[in-house]
């Protein structure tokens, strides 16, 4: 009996689109479910050096949510490459400025800190609001069915 092994052929014309809905999720969770379909973990192909996953659509970012004392005490940081050039910004200043950056930042923090994990990072497109199913309608994207558990915190 042989295991079958995926090859790198026709990874990226098989790839299908995915449309997650932000709103009430809470970002943590919601980072989780879109990076596995990144990555491809949620299919029976997965392999750790291919990039299997598909690309996933998420919109209305502007209403994701952050649990318990995060939302005050939560901070990003940046360095600008000047002596002293130390920045940082709360979450909830960087939620009312470009919520998007915020879904992608949890996200990104969960894939590999490698090419494949930049390549995976690049399937991902995340809107402030529901524009993203107007601007990516040619790919047909289909709804993401979330984990009961997440789905149990939407509720």
């Amino acid at each position: 009996m042989s295991t079958y092994f995926p090859s790198g052929d026709g990874l990226a014309e098989n790839r299908k689109w995915y449309v997650v809905d932000a709103a009430g999720q809470t970002v943590g969770r919601l980072a989780t479910e879109v990076a596995r379909v990144l990555t491809g973990k949620n299919k029976p192909q997965y392999t750790p050096f291919l990039d299997t996953g598909d690309h996933v659509i998420v919109i209305n970012a502007k209403q994701a949510v952050f649990k318990g004392s995060k939302n005050d005490q939560k901070m990003y940081h940046h360095h600008t490459l000047y002596p002293g050039g130390l920045r940082s910004i709360s979450v909830k200043d960087q939620f009312a400025r470009h919520p998007e950056r915020v879904i992608e930042l949890a996200v990104k923090g969960m894939l590999p800190k490698t090419k494949l994990g930049k390549a995976m990072a690049k399937k991902l497109k995340v809107y402030g609001d529901d524009e993203g199913l107007r601007r990516h309608a040619a790919q047909r994207p289909e709804p993401l069915a979330l984990s009961p558990r997440a789905a149990a915190q939407k509720a």
